[in-house]
């Protein structure tokens, strides 16, 4: 039996403890083991990565400390937009959807477009439509609603300027005090095949309908047996230019590099030269997890057959 094993994140950015009450903190820990438990209990049970990875996300977009589901932020027009994406690296199957509104588990969207849409990318109103079509579990706008993250598109929402995720003080430091609250999730099944998913709510105060890297395949999630399985969070401009998950399993196809050496590559230092802050999470099939981020700190957790359970918060 292959080791099986399971890895998240909820974010990357400018995550340090100083700037954490140890409510809030406590508050992170325990939805993020909350993520890691529900994906590794498909697992331990002898269900598939792809379902493992969903089982995780689904958890981390109905907690509203998260930019994804029902955390998602507001965009320019007050509302909510999400992307989600998802790939089986058995078959190298995939399905996105992006700008999507009201879906409660926008990763639930993804994957009826992997299995029965023919199609790998949905988007906009289309997306919807074949929501409500596959019976997808459809939300109020209330249910999207947060009062902080509300009161931090007030801040901005006159301006021409953007926040990268979740802040709590003023527009001054809306920049510096970036945050990317994408969440991912990449797992390793015991029959050695592997899964990557990642859903958002974007950028606050995004306008022009804004599409980041996470629900690109190979941009910001992508699986590959013969590799690995990859999810992204950060400043998706950079990513998307470095093709920075697939970028990972080229490194590691064509040049035999492991998935440390290769992730370490990708996210210290082609990225870093594109000024891409954030991270990424990766698995490859025999099981073997990395988690690797070039800023303040990243929202992450693993857990595997050997019993290892890790979760992290800061650049520790």
């Amino acid at each position: 039996m292959n080791q099986f094993s399971i890895a998240i994140h909820g974010g990357a950015g400018t995550i340090l403890k100083e700037d954490m009450t140890a409510e809030l903190e406590q508050a992170y820990i325990k939805g993020l083991q909350e993520a890691v438990t529900a994906g590794y209990a498909v697992l331990e049970e002898g269900g598939s990565a792809v379902n493992a990875v969903k089982a995780s996300i689904v958890v981390l977009e109905d907690n509203l400390l998260f930019n994804a589901g029902r955390g998602s932020v507001f965009t320019k027009k007050g509302l909510q937009e999400m992307d989600a994406a998802i790939m089986d690296g058995k078959d190298l199957s995939a399905g996105s959807v992006a700008g999507i509104r009201n879906v409660r588990n926008p990763i639930e969207l993804a994957t009826e477009v992997m299995l029965h849409s023919n199609h790998v990318f949905l988007s906009g109103k289309g997306a919807n439509d074949f929501a409500i079509k596959q019976g997808i579990k459809l939300e109020p706008d209330e249910y999207f609603f947060s009062q902080f993250r509300y009161d931090q598109w007030k801040e901005i929402r006159d301006s021409d300027n953007y926040s990268l995720d979740h802040t709590h003080k003023g527009v001054e430091e809306l920049m510096k005090d970036k945050k990317f609250g994408t969440v991912g999730a990449v797992a390793c099944d015991m029959h050695g095949n592997i899964a990557g998913a990642t859903s958002t709510g974007g950028m606050t105060n995004k306008k022009y309908g804004r599409i980041g890297d996470s629900p690109l395949i190979g941009a910001g999630t992508y699986a590959n047996n013969k590799t690995c399985a990859i999810s992204c969070t950060g400043h998706g401009e950079p990513f998307i230019c470095a093709v920075a998950a697939h970028d990972v399993s080229c490194l590691m196809e064509y040049k035999g590099m492991s998935l440390q050496d290769a992730m370490y590559e990708v996210v210290k230092v082609k990225l870093v030269k594109m000024d891409g802050e954030g991270g990424m999470i990766g698995v490859d099939a025999k099981g073997n997890v990395s988690m690797i981020f070039n800023s303040a700190g990243m929202y992450r957790g693993m857990r595997n057959s050997k019993g290892e359970n890790k979760i992290g918060i800061y650049n520790d």
